[in-house]
């Protein structure tokens, strides 16, 4: 395993994360769960032994149950990793049980640090946005639990760049803690946080934690055009519906190409490509069985050249929108001697 700095932090983190949305019984919203207590336990046990430092989860995941196994499978090894848990969702049925309120970010880490029998959360993250509740109180919230000593570092997820941006300068107006890190979706079939959000976060010193890398399974190459929905295929039941699909068959074919070179897997160079992204730290890997690990882990050691990266770039490279695309009129003086 190898590792990153998270950010602008002292934290180093593995460049692959355990995501743990399928530790749970039943289903959500389509998505199967995979992992009772004893397949956790596994997986987890492994997962360490392999390098991994860092586990990703979220109060809602699991029906709510995801955190408490987690906590039970890291046991005594909990001193020896990162948890990072995410609060927004709704978690019960009152109107103030969901957003980044203060009552509810208050509330939740109360119950994440029983569920994961801990005394403190390495890394918590608002989940998404909310459309009410003021900048303000949600950073003043988590910069309360900071001082406590309940949250170690803080963070966003799924947040448009303006909105991130502006807490961000909160933070220094206020002299609060800042944001290390973000967990968005980032995929060679989903770039669109290229446009703005990737110079933002590089700007802040955010480094991205990219979750859904393969885009819920279609680069692993086994969805195609003849067998479109192949047996257990996350996207059968749970579509986010964050690619197209006809440009995707075309681009998978072009990944296998360049895995057949390597004699590695499509899954190995979908990830190795977006860690050779400066603005990502880490990228959050989710698995149904143990088979699936392998060509993940693969992902650290293939070093992609930079004739493959701009030709992997090439295959799915998002139009320039306005005001970038205005970014042509700048002066070319200037430009030459920016360093």
């Amino acid at each position: 395993m190898k590792y990153n700095q998270l950010g602008n932090s002292g934290l180093v983190v593995s460049k692959l994360t355990l995501g743990t949305m399928t530790f749970g019984t039943g289903d959500f919203y389509g998505l199967n769960f995979t992992f009772d207590q004893h397949g956790a336990n596994e997986l987890v046990s492994t997962t360490i032994d392999k390098g991994i430092n860092l586990f990703d989860t979220a109060d809602m995941y699991g029906n709510g149950e995801c955190e408490s196994i987690l906590g039970k499978a890291l046991g005594d090894k909990r001193q020896d990793v990162i948890i990072a848990t995410k609060y927004a969702f709704r978690s019960g049925d009152q109107a103030f049980n969901a957003g980044v309120n203060a009552k509810h970010l208050i509330q939740q880490t109360e119950q994440s640090l029983k569920n994961l029998n801990t005394d403190y959360l390495d890394l918590v993250l608002l989940h998404n946005d909310d459309p009410i509740t003021p900048i303000d109180e949600t950073l003043s919230a988590l910069e309360r639990l900071i001082q406590k000593g309940m949250i170690r570092y803080i963070g966003f997820s799924n947040y448009q760049a303006w909105k991130a941006s502006a807490m961000c300068q909160r933070q220094k107006d206020l002299n609060y803690q800042p944001f290390i890190a973000s967990q968005m979706h980032y995929s060679i079939l989903n770039r669109e946080v290229e446009q703005e959000f990737v110079p933002m976060s590089l700007y802040h010193g955010i480094g991205m934690m990219v979750w859904s890398p393969l885009s819920s399974g279609f680069l692993t190459g086994k969805y195609t055009r003849e067998n479109p929905a192949p047996e257990g295929g996350r996207l059968n039941t749970f579509d986010l519906g964050l690619f197209d699909r006809e440009t995707a068959y075309d681009v998978i074919d072009k990944i296998k190409a360049i895995a057949d070179e390597k004699n590695v897997t499509p899954t190995t160079i979908s990830i190795a490509w977006l860690l050779s992204k400066p603005v990502v730290s880490t990228v959050i890997i989710g698995v149904s069985k143990h088979s699936q690990l392998q060509a993940n882990f693969q992902a650290c050691d293939v070093e992609l050249s930079s004739e493959e990266i701009e030709a992997i770039d090439k295959l799915t490279e998002p139009p320039v929108l306005y005001p970038k695309s205005f970014m042509v009129m700048q002066d070319q003086v200037l430009l030459q001697a920016k360093r």
